[in-house]
């Protein structure tokens, strides 16, 4: 808390309660870091054959695995993984199964699962047979198999049926199984059918579609979430795509998510792909593998539900991640991601099975939280003056100085100009603010940029822009950014400009490109135009009349020359000249370094220790702070932190100062158990942080940490984590005596030890002779 006298802000989030804080009841779990891969036991032989194009789906803590091919034959059997005992089994199984098949789909409802369609065939197959298709035949049949009794059972049913498939998507949603897609066995489908499984006489119904659809496409996963069904790349000839796909089940309309969300600060999606999996947890779409462009990556992506928007999941430090694979399969089972089998390298099947731990955490707001203090402002400590008609934008020197090397040095001069002429005075609220002025910038480009400056997104102020105004003005923003140093930005306005450029508009970026002198955008502008599929229907373009007499020449002459002469830039020049950083990476290293230090007007006194910040960082994130600093100044700029009656650690202060600064989460668990109420001391977005450190304590306490885990739950009187840390020393009091951190803690602490020691002895009877 600050020194002070007045009252807290209002809570931000309405489901915390300040006594449930103090007696928040953790579930202690297994030793577990998120987004940690994990390689479990493999199937072995006698149990199993490796195999792809199987099944995996999951039903009462248990992983069930059917069909598939070995690489010389197809399969019918089940294999089961108990997730509890990490055991392989067969399971149990009555009555006629399906014929051998791969490339089936197979489906959980209630407590069977469900099988439809694949490839079948009992014959034994050479591998060329397997690859031609020859002797198989695509089915459209429908099993059951009940997991209680391990019965298989076909439905027979009456009505039309849909074509017979394989490599095709399934999903159960609310009753109905719904089939999408696939391949006959001489083209790829993109139809819609589904069955009420509750029907008394169920029928198979083709559902009409509409909206933006997928193209016929085959061997992709399918994922339903909120009324929708998910669909993401495949296999569609010429027509592959890295688009997701969105059919709602309310109105069966098809929305395409396109994968340009490069305005929305979003990183790339993944490579148009086909043989890979995708489940949901949470409020993501997880993919994993696959065949792209002939490789097999090992990247595991997630795509955001909220903001439709991609990102590259980083594996903790100590993972064993799988190889790169197709034709493998996912589950989820309570927070834990199974990936088994699949082809490999050399087209060798598997038998390997990975655990990723999920995390499920409320979102990021760091973009959101800094993009509304720039909207409000409030504490801006600098002007920009822009343009001929000098337009003024109000900023805060911390961001700023944060993401732009040059306006960092223009924000140095224009302070010390402003020291030189006020001396002492230079801070006071009527002296003024330092200015940076711009005056060949143009007003808009600069709001856009500015807005890019706190929330790595330029989609707000560019959305209603059109055609060859969009164009026209990312192109100012990319001058801009060059002169600004932003390398980030320079590359997301180069990748929008050559994803956005057609026929319609290459004439009016390659007028802006040569008006702003950006000549490796000019040149892949000329490149376009005059390849074969381009250049009449431009030249006999109406826009071609307008352009100036000089581009005219130029492209007249680029088409004369083979284009096996004409010189091509190598890739990066038509990139960022400046290194690419995000809003975390910037903000991070503002942190952190001396960059920071330059630009600190508020000190932040832990236990004496005065640790140096920036006001308008602190204000954008906490709501204590912004309430403090929109109420009084404390005085000498200094506030004394506390959170409630507790002065946490400085290591775990740092580790709330880099969730504050660039939203990151990742600490020990003795910083989460000091950290855990921090949220609503501060007053955060949401408790995304709270969570975080709830779920780090619940499953990172391990005898390799647990003496800090100890010390720090007595220091701020944490009974039931002190219990656990207790038990844990006494489970574990021979590898934990060789900690030297044991030999630290307090006397108190060392006589709690042996007391635990000592009732643990006596409630074994475990007598102790002397010698």
């Amino acid at each position: 808390m600050a020194t002070g006298s007045w009252s807290h802000p209002p809570r931000p989030f309405d489901d915390v309660d300040v006594e449930a804080i103090d007696t928040l009841s953790l579930d202690f779990g297994r030793f577990e870091r998120v987004n940690r891969w994990k390689g479990m036991p493999e199937c072995d032989e006698f149990v199993g054959a490796r195999r792809s194009k199987h099944t995996l789906v999951a039903w009462n803590d248990a992983l069930y695995v059917f069909g598939g091919d070995n690489g010389k034959r197809m399969l019918n059997d089940i294999l089961r993984f108990d997730i509890k005992d990490n055991s392989w089994s067969r399971a149990v199984t009555k009555g006629t199964p399906p014929a051998p098949r791969y490339h089936h789909s197979a489906v959980i409802f209630g407590s069977h699962m469900l099988v439809f369609g694949g490839f079948t065939g009992y014959i034994l197959l050479s591998l060329s047979d397997l690859y031609s298709n020859s002797n198989l035949q695509n089915k459209n049949d429908l099993f059951e198999y009940k997991f209680s009794t391990g019965q298989w059972s076909e439905w027979r049913l009456d009505g039309r049926l849909p074509p017979a498939r394989s490599a095709h998507g399934a999903a159960i949603y609310k009753n109905n199984l719904w089939i999408f897609a696939g391949y006959d066995g001489n083209k790829r489908l993109d139809d819609l059918w589904t069955i009420c499984l509750t029907d008394p006489n169920p029928v198979w119904q083709e559902v009409q579609q509409s909206g933006d659809r997928p193209p016929t496409c085959c061997n992709f996963p399918l994922a339903v979430v909120r009324d929708s069904m998910f669909v993401f790349s495949g296999q569609s000839g010429a027509k592959i795509t890295n688009d997701m796909f969105e059919f709602s089940f309310l109105d069966h309309r098809w929305t395409r998510i396109p994968s340009a969300h490069l305005l929305r600060g979003s990183p790339p999606p993944p490579q148009r792909r086909y043989g890979h999996s995708m489940v949901p947890f949470d409020r993501y779409l997880y993919v994993f593998g696959g065949v792209a462009d002939n490789t097999l990556p090992s990247d595991l992506y997630r795509f955001s539900l909220d903001d439709k928007s991609w990102e590259v999941v980083q594996p903790a430090q100590d993972r064993e991640v799988p190889s790169g694979r197709l034709f493998h399969d996912a589950d989820v089972i309570n927070n834990e991601m199974y990936i088994f089998g699949g082809t490999i390298d050399n087209n060798i099947r598997s038998s390997e099975l990975y655990r990723f731990q999920l995390a499920s955490y409320p979102r990021c707001t760091l973009r959101g939280d800094f993009g509304r203090l720039l909207d409000s402002k409030q504490f801006c400590d600098m002007v920009f003056i822009v343009g001929k008609e000098e337009t003024q934008f109000p900023a805060h020197a911390a961001f700023v100085a944060a993401r732009s090397p040059w306006l960092r040095k223009q924000l140095l001069r224009a302070r010390e100009k402003l020291k030189r002429a006020n001396g002492d005075r230079y801070q006071d609220q009527e002296v003024g603010k330092p200015e940076v002025k711009l005056p060949e910038v143009e007003v808009q480009s600069f709001a856009v940029t500015l807005r890019y400056m706190y929330t790595d997104c330029i989609f707000p102020l560019v959305k209603d822009c059109q055609g060859s105004q969009e164009i026209s003005l990312i192109m100012d923003v990319y001058r801009l950014a060059l002169k600004l140093e932003i390398g980030a930005l320079e590359a997301l306005c180069v990748q929008y400009i050559e994803s956005s450029i057609c026929q319609e508009n290459v004439l009016v970026a390659l007028d802006s490109a040569a008006r702003l002198q950006l000549d490796p955008l000019k040149d892949f502008c000329l490149r376009f135009i005059v390849r074969e599929a381009n250049y009449n229907n431009i030249i006999m373009s109406k826009n071609f009349e307008s352009v100036p007499q000089k581009l005219m020449v130029e492209i007249i002459r680029r088409r004369q020359v083979p284009q096996a002469m004409v010189h091509v830039p190598g890739e990066n020049q038509c990139r960022s000249t400046h290194p690419e950083k995000t809003l975390q990476q910037d903000m991070m290293e503002f942190f952190q370094g001396a960059r920071g230090e330059d630009f600190h007007d508020i000190t932040l006194m832990l236990d004496g220790e005065p640790i140096g910040a920036h006001k308008a960082v602190l204000a954008a994130r906490c709501s204590y702070f912004e309430a403090m600093f929109r109420s009084f100044m404390p005085v000498n700029n200094t506030v004394t932190i506390t959170i409630g009656e507790t002065i946490p650690s400085r290591k775990s202060f740092n580790s709330l100062l880099h969730y504050i600064y660039h939203g990151d989460v990742s600490m020990p668990p003795e910083d989460s158990l000091y950290l855990l109420s921090a949220p609503y001391f501060f007053g955060f977005t949401n408790n995304r942080l709270q969570a975080f450190c709830k779920q780090n304590l619940e499953m990172n306490v391990s005898f390799e940490n647990v003496v800090e885990i100890l010390e720090a739950a007595h220091r701020i009187g944490a009974a039931d984590m002190k219990k656990h840390a207790l038990d844990l020393v006494v489970g574990h009091f021979v590898k934990v005596a060789k900690s030297p951190n044991l030999r630290r803690l307090s006397r108190d602490l060392l006589l709690e030890i042996l007391d635990a020691i000592a009732d643990y002895l006596k409630d074994s009877n475990i007598a102790v002779h002397p010698r």
